[in-house]
């Protein structure tokens, strides 16, 4: 296990998290339901997508149920389908707080 930091570009998982937050990740841990994970997407028509935050909802077959929190944003499972276990990536753990700017 390791753990990281990632920023969220988009607005899909709005209100919970919003373009420019900085995540804390904890990678290669089971999926938990309930929680938002890092995944990877499968390829679009246009080609790959980048990694993306989710929501696990539930297991599905051999994978896992991703949902955007934000539904006029985005892509999850309603649109390609159960995420494989190998692609749910890490799961987030905390929003880390923004850095104050210092004025003089």
């Amino acid at each position: 296990m390791r753990v990281g930091v990632v920023v969220v570009r988009g607005r899909s998982m709005e209100p919970t998290y919003v373009d420019g937050d900085r995540l804390l990740v904890l990678y290669g841990v089971h999926p938990r339901v309930g929680r938002a994970h890092v995944i990877r997407l499968p390829d679009g028509p246009d080609g790959p997508r980048p990694v993306a935050i989710k929501r696990i909802t539930r297991a599905e077959g051999d994978g896992w149920w991703a949902e955007r929190d934000n539904p006029a944003e985005g892509v999850d499972s309603w649109l390609v389908g159960a995420i494989p276990t190998a692609d749910v990536l890490g799961v987030v753990l905390t929003r880390l707080r923004r850095a104050r700017r210092r004025t003089r």
